[in-house]
Order: structure tokens, then C-alpha cells, then sequence
């Protein structure tokens, strides 16, 4: 801690590389931007399109990956084709029954 203060130990952002003007660097208020209904309904709508044309083709694009992660292999190259024809939640569902969803202890 002593030389993390005097600088002997040097930290990028902590006491190296540290803005000039901190008080006019410092970022100020941000706004929250909300999707607004009707958006959340359009991105739905979209996703289901794409599910519906693309999962067709993909007969069973998923059990490839699952047994991947199953063998503890490398899933990069599966999962390279699965995004082609299968959406983010159809991939993390398909994973999660493979290696089970992360619960944070209460």
C-alpha cells in the first residue's frame, strides 16, 4: 500500500497515466436510455423471423455444440455454426443444459 501511494509501485490509472484536469475528464451525468415498447415488440418480432427462417435449415444445428461442451472440447467452431442459424437464446438454453446456468449465492 506504501508503495502503491509513493509511486514505487507503479498502477496504470491508479497513480501512472492519470488524466491533467481530473475534475474536467471526470465524466458527468449520464442518461439512461430505455427502449420504449413499441422497440421491444419490433426486436421480438425479429428474433421470431429470424427463428422462424433460419431454424428450418438447422435441423439439429445444436447437439454438434452440446456434444463439444459435453467432451469438454473447444466450442469456438461450433459455435461459429450455430450462430448461422440459431439465435443467442436458443445457443446459451442449448449450453445450459449441458453445463447448467450460474446461480449466485444469496
Amino acid at each position: 500500500e506504501h508503495k502503491k501511494h509513493d509511486g514505487s509501485l507503479p498502477l496504470v490509472g491508479v497513480n501512472t497515466f492519470l488524466p491533467k484536469n481530473p475534475d474536467k475528464d471526470a465524466i458527468g451525468k449520464l442518461e439512461l436510455i430505455r427502449s420504449s415498447d413499441d422497440e421491444k415488440r419490433m426486436q421480438i418480432a425479429q428474433v421470431e423471423k429470424f427463428q422462424s427462417l433460419r431454424n428450418g435449415l438447422a435441423g439439429d444445428g445444436l447437439k454438434p455444440l452440446q456434444q463439444l461442451a459435453r467432451q469438454r472440447q473447444n466450442i469456438f467452431a461450433g459455435l461459429l455454426v450455430a450462430v448461422k442459424t440459431h439465435s443467442l437464446g436458443q445457443i446459451s438454453h442449448a449450453l445450459y443444459d449441458v453445463g447448467g446456468e450460474y446461480r449466485r449465492n444469496m
